[in-house]
């Protein structure tokens, strides 16, 4: 169902910001984890204080009671959402729409394999870096609270809010994926697959400030992505993650019915 030969060419090409965001993962991470101590979280705690609107609409809250309830204050607002977003627009629009821009899709299509397979392989590239990202962020929170604070983190719940972390991002890909089949020009690709996130994320940031604009929060498919509320256990927190999966696989597979069926003039 994929091109092995451009499935390890592409992802030779994404080695590189994944390294990149990786990078910054790590530094984050690494650095508010090691912050959960008493001294520094009051020292988060009140900044949050001095700033209560600026820090709540990234998701930050003062006051958490265990560890994986600060990581979600301090992570999941924005270090989490922003850097493996960006990964996501980035090679998005790169593995379909640069391609046709650039003249070079002639190249691919003209080899003896269908157009579904190089968008299914296209696809499966996107997936397997976001997942890549995800799964690393995952292996350095364990191995930041286990070498720091051995005991304190909710393993098992941690597991499934990066799952529901996962969903969210498979789904923004799909967005970006799906702009990439869409559009032939990389600077409509980029305006859509990029603008749509960046719009519903600033939307969330406005939900989260509260009063008026809380409303916003239902404008917006980040407010299915709920740490607090997968923390808790809530249902619908869970049910969230689900639409965000169901809408991934529609948004990826629309991606590659429009791709069949494209106009490539080429």
């Amino acid at each position: 169902m994929i091109s092995m030969a451009l499935y390890k060419r592409e992802m030779k090409g994404s080695i590189k910001l994944l390294i990149i965001f990786g990078a910054i993962i790590t530094l984050y991470v690494s650095i508010i984890i090691n912050m959960y101590d008493p001294q520094m979280m009051k020292t988060l705690d009140s900044f949050v204080e001095a700033m209560p609107e600026l820090m709540a609409s990234v998701g930050m809250k003062a006051a958490a009671v265990n560890l994986l309830g600060f990581m979600v204050s301090y992570l999941y607002g924005f270090i989490l959402l922003i850097f493996p977003m960006l990964f996501c627009i980035l090679r998005g629009n790169a593995l379909i729409a640069k391609y046709v821009d650039k003249g070079s899709m002639a190249s691919l299509v003209a080899a003896p394999v269908k157009r579904s397979v190089i968008a299914f392989t296209q696809m499966k590239v996107l997936v397997s870096g976001t997942f890549l990202l995800v799964f690393y962020a995952t292996l350095v929170e364990l191995i930041c609270a286990g070498s720091g604070f051995p005991g304190e983190l909710d393993i098992t719940t941690l597991l499934i809010l990066n799952g529901g972390l996962l969903c969210l991002h498979l789904f923004i890909g799909g967005i970006c994926f799906l702009s990439s089949c869409i559009f032939s020009d990389t600077k409509y690709s980029i305006a859509f697959g990029a603008g749509i996130p960046a719009f519903m994320y600033v939307l969330q940031m406005l939900a989260n400030v509260g009063g008026d604009a809380e409303k916003a929060k239902y404008f917006t498919f980040f407010t299915l992505f709920n740490p607090d509320g997968i923390i808790a256990g809530e249902g619908s927190a869970v049910v969230g993650i689900f639409v965000l999966l169901a809408g991934a696989v529609l948004l990826y597979a629309s991606g590659i019915m429009v791709f069949e069926r494209k106009d490539l003039h080429i």
